[in-house]
């Protein structure tokens, strides 16, 4: 009879070490410092506990670490597999297949951390070659949905990576991108592209995302799994309008029935209570918070390090007044998601409204539009809400009208924004609209649901407020 391998006899001494440290939420670098080693070999012992211990992502491999007789099992109503063959090397060089390898184990690692879906370890995979010879084939195989594959081409002066995502089954090309950088410091450029790749796949608007909504509205609906619900009100939510952030609440409730323990349709349901308070959605904006409250504890329980969950719990605390706990709340979220995009945005707007150092907004939103070139339309609505903030009106509308304008979060920043540039014709029109439109939503209810705290921010809304004729 088959016996369950504990985790000390799976493990070496160093991988154990390394696995129990990333389990109880160290970073990289932390683990590194501690350990005596640089965080790419934490990567790499990362990559081989995962494919020895049969996990897929941090939850699972904390439930391993922490006394559970094996790995969670992949449910029928999990969500589709991913798997990265590693990346090809064009160039005859032996540096840089070295390097193509690396990168291809630190694309498939953080992509076990970030993406909402379980991946195929870069152990695996490497025994397959670099490029699928029978996609649908090697998909059954792998019991993949969809395989990303790329190439590198490099020389002394230039690297030019090709990614591509292809549907496993029908090898149809979902999303492609090339990604071209000066080959500098090659530690350096390993960590960017890596960052670029992991935000242009798993952002909430990436490409791994939107294919896996485009394959959801083919189905019955009767057959939608939790994953499925949670997609679909990912995009609802998304448009931060009244309409869509009611289906999305739904939405992430019918997906949370099917699955308790999935730790991203917390942190969102959280997300859409928060939104509910501040914009005056709900009939009572104390039990909107309550409710928001109740959410993201039950993320936090799940997974306590993950950054867009402690940013959520930083805005709760400072809307509750604990403004010590929230500035904690965003210094961890900092320290796990500093290479994330969607937590870089949303704690600019942290930042720059609720609790910290305004001045490091603007750096944050710049540094996310970089690493993720396909910014959803909410990534301009937080750039115009910190750029008001900061007094730069003009930029902040240019900003503003690239968001979704179906938002009071956005319509009230472009109202003001308007009025104190003089287009007070545009502003009073908005006010119209946000009285006619969203009746429970007021400037002083705006500001407490938010919640906005930040002297400076709150100043300048109030000031700004005095311009219009808007409660």
């Amino acid at each position: 009879m088959n016996r369950i391998m504990t985790t000390s006899e799976a493990l070496s001494d160093r991988e154990r070490a390394v696995a129990e440290k990333f389990a109880a939420g160290m970073t990289y670098r932390e683990i590194g410092e501690a350990l005596f080693i640089a965080p790419s070999t934490v990567r790499t012992h990362l990559a081989a506990i995962y494919e020895k211990l049969g996990v897929r992502n941090k939850i699972a491999l904390a439930s391993y670490i922490n006394g559970a007789a094996h790995p969670a099992p992949i449910l029928p109503d999990a969500p589709p597999v991913l798997a990265m063959f590693p990346i090809e090397c064009i160039s005859a060089d032996e540096r840089w297949r070295r390097f193509a390898d690396g990168l291809s184990s630190d694309i498939t690692v953080d992509l076990a951390r970030y993406a909402d879906m379980p991946v195929i370890a870069f152990h695996t995979m490497r025994s397959m070659g670099s490029r699928p010879a029978d996609f649908a084939a090697d998909g059954k195989a792998l019991g993949a949905a969809y395989i990303v594959s790329g190439q590198l081409r490099a020389d002394d002066r230039r690297i030019r990576l090709t990614v591509e995502l292809a549907d496993a089954r029908t090898r149809v090309s979902l999303w492609s991108e090339r990604f071209d950088r000066p080959a500098d410091d090659i530690f350096a450029l390993q960590d960017s592209l890596t960052e670029s790749v992991i935000n242009v796949l798993a952002g909430c608007f990436g490409a791994l995302a939107t294919a896996g909504r485009n394959a959801i509205r083919r189905k019955p609906p009767a057959s939608l799994r939790a994953y499925d619900h949670y997609l679909l009100a990912v995009e609802q939510h998304n448009t931060f309008s009244l309409s869509g952030n009611r289906e999305a609440i739904r939405l992430f409730s019918r997906a949370l029935e099917l699955d308790p323990n999935l730790a991203d349709a917390w942190i969102e349901l959280g997300y859409a209570y928060s939104i509910e308070a501040c914009n005056g959605y709900g009939g009572d904006p104390k039990e909107s918070i309550e409710r928001w409250r109740w959410a993201i504890e039950n993320a936090l329980r799940l997974d306590p390090t993950n950054s867009s969950a402690l940013v959520c719990f930083g805005d709760l605390m400072g809307c509750l007044g604990d403004f010590a706990a929230a500035e904690r709340a965003y210094r961890r979220a900092f320290e796990y998601g500093s290479n994330q995009a969607d937590v870089l945005v949303l704690l600019a707007g942290s930042k720059a409204l609720v609790v910290g150092d305004p001045a490091e907004a603007i750096p944050l939103i710049e540094r996310a539009m970089r690493l993720n070139p396909l910014a959803p339309p909410w990534y301009f609505g937080m750039q115009g809400r910190v750029l008001f903030a900061e007094g730069r009106h003009r930029e902040a509308i240019a900003a503003l009208r690239r968001s979704t304008l179906d938002s009071p979060h956005v319509l009230i920043f472009l109202m003001l924004a308007c009025a104190m540039v003089g287009e007070s014709l545009e502003a009073a029109a908005i006010a119209g609209r946000l009285r006619g439109e969203f009746p429970g939503f007021s400037v002083e209810g705006f500001i407490s649901g938010y919640p906005i705290t930040n002297p400076g921010a709150v100043r300048a809304i109030r000031d700004a407020a005095k311009l219009v004729t808007f409660r």
